[in-house]
């Protein structure tokens, strides 16, 4: 009994806190809402991507397709090939974490090094390229990085931290 109500205590406690720096649980409600549909969206795109690459065309296929060009360049074949997988199954695992939002902040620095690989990629091979299969994403993500964690309340991390 003496557990639930120290449960019910700082619920209560951290209530009036938010109502003494004027947030309502509309607005508390409201942020969480904004960062579910942010890491959700960005979830779905790289989950989607990720197992696309993996289930649907194949690691392989996918190297032929995005990743061979890369032979003439000065980088290491192993490297290529490397990418070629880090990039396809760290797109789908984060993107399920995400999804979740388990172990997000660990998702999101696999995933900025993804769209860094990316860039880089496409600028390698094509100093003027399309941004829009990047861009969206970065924009999403560096909102996942900037907004504050706290404001992200429906999420399997959250609940582990508040229990």
């Amino acid at each position: 009994m003496g557990g639930n109500f120290s449960v019910i205590k700082e619920d209560f406690n951290l209530r009036l806190i938010f109502i003494l720096r004027g947030m309502t649980s509309e607005n508390i409600m409201t942020k969480a809402a904004g960062m579910f549909f942010i890491r959700s969206l960005l979830a779905i795109i790289f989950l989607m991507q990720g197992y696309g690459k993996i289930f649907s065309i194949g690691i392989a296929k996918v190297y032929d397709m995005f990743f061979k060009s890369f032979e003439t360049s000065f980088l290491p074949k192993w490297l290529i090939v490397s990418t070629a997988y880090y990039t396809s199954y760290s797109e789908f695992i984060c993107g399920i974490l995400l999804l979740a939002g388990l172990f997000q902040k660990f998702a999101m620095y696999f995933l900025a090094v993804d769209l860094l690989i990316v860039s880089f990629g496409h600028g390698l091979m094509e100093p003027i390229w399309d941004l829009s299969h990047v861009m969206p994403r970065a924009i999403l993500l560096a909102a996942l990085f900037l907004l504050p964690r706290n404001w992200d309340t429906w999420s399997i991390d959250s609940f582990i931290q508040n229990r």
